[in-house]
């Protein structure tokens, strides 16, 4: 089993920033892929970025691309997401994830592992 926690969230003006902190500990020799997907109210959990364990490129959603960038620290069993230039439409609940099947893959329904969220809000 491998557990997460989210930290970093808050509420941060237009243009502002924030980093996520997703802290892994367990089974964490099984993590293959972290992610990170964010969830508005009434709309379904979608895909925010992602990262090999082991390095490499990362993958981002379009709409997220150029402002946010995931990175991980395995040393410190992190993965971070560092968002600039926050929108409205940024405003979610933020999770990270992680998945053990030596999958690349962006689905949320793909991922193992789940932490318990971080809220984000975004003020005009």
């Amino acid at each position: 089993q491998v557990q997460l926690l989210e930290s970093g969230g808050g509420l941060v003006q237009v243009g502002g920033s924030l980093r996520l902190s997703c802290a892994a500990s367990g089974r964490t020799s099984n993590m293959h892929m972290m992610g990170w997907f964010r969830q508005a109210p009434g709309k379904e959990r979608e895909f925010v970025a992602a990262i090999l364990w082991s390095g490499g490129v990362p993958y981002y959603a379009r709409s997220v691309k150029d402002r946010f960038a995931i990175s991980r620290n395995s040393g410190k069993n992190t993965v971070y997401l560092q968002m600039n230039s926050l929108k409205p439409d940024d405003t979610a609940v933020y999770y990270c994830g992680a998945e053990d099947g030596l999958k690349i893959t962006t689905a949320p329904d793909e991922y193992d592992y789940w932490g318990q969220g971080t809220q984000v809000t975004v003020s005009s």
